[in-house]
């Protein structure tokens, strides 16, 4: 075992990061089980992976959303193994920003919320045109989708339109919900996880 300063990029598997990425995709599911059971206009699948890129960086967070998008692919839904590109998006996203001081306040987390919600948008389109003609399946998404096109939009900026509709208010929905979880947090708990600390590895 040893110690060493923890970069962003760091891939060291703490056993605190083995633990942290099946508590991450618990949470996902908790979170998407919750909208679905409300019938919310958001996912809030991420919630999860969001808060592991908060706690250990973009790598384990990306690792969280992507396992976890593979495993409900091989249990409930195959489609959603695609969408583990967004999902490692999304880690990525979150981990860099978090990493760069972007979760010091509320506004500043709303603010990463914006940005993951675009980038989360800009890497679904391509595969919603694949494999859902453009469409997300969110009936307010959906929706704006139609009235773009029937406005003589190009495909492709109306379903861009119909993952920005969906992906921005829920991401900046999940981000501040990993926040107020992130920020209620022991300072014990979150020491162990910050980038700059000396931790032991295995």
């Amino acid at each position: 075992m040893s110690k060493n300063k923890r970069s962003m990029w760091s891939v060291k598997l703490s056993t605190a990061a083995i633990v942290l990425i099946p508590a991450a995709i618990g949470i996902n599911y908790l979170g998407k089980l919750f909208a679905s059971l409300l019938r919310l206009p958001l996912w809030l699948d991420s919630i999860g992976t969001v808060l592991a890129s908060m706690l250990a960086g973009p790598i384990i967070g990306a690792a969280s959303g992507i396992i976890n998008n593979i495993i409900f692919g091989i249990t409930a839904d195959p489609i959603s193994t695609v969408y583990a590109i967004t999902s490692g998006a999304i880690g990525l996203t979150v981990g860099i920003m978090a990493h760069k001081g972007w979760i010091s306040s509320i506004q500043k987390a709303v603010v990463v919320g914006l940005v993951t919600g675009v980038v989360a948008a800009i890497v679904s389109t391509p595969l919603n045109m694949i494999f859902w003609g453009g469409q997300t399946g969110n009936i307010w998404g959906d929706a704006f989708y139609t009235f773009l096109i029937s406005t003589n939009s190009p495909q492709w900026l109306a379903s861009f339109g119909d993952s920005i509709v969906v992906d921005v208010p829920d991401k900046v929905v999940t981000v501040l919900i990993s926040y107020f979880i992130f920020k209620g947090l022991p300072n014990s708990l979150t020491n162990i996880y910050r980038q700059d600390s000396e931790i032991e590895e295995i």
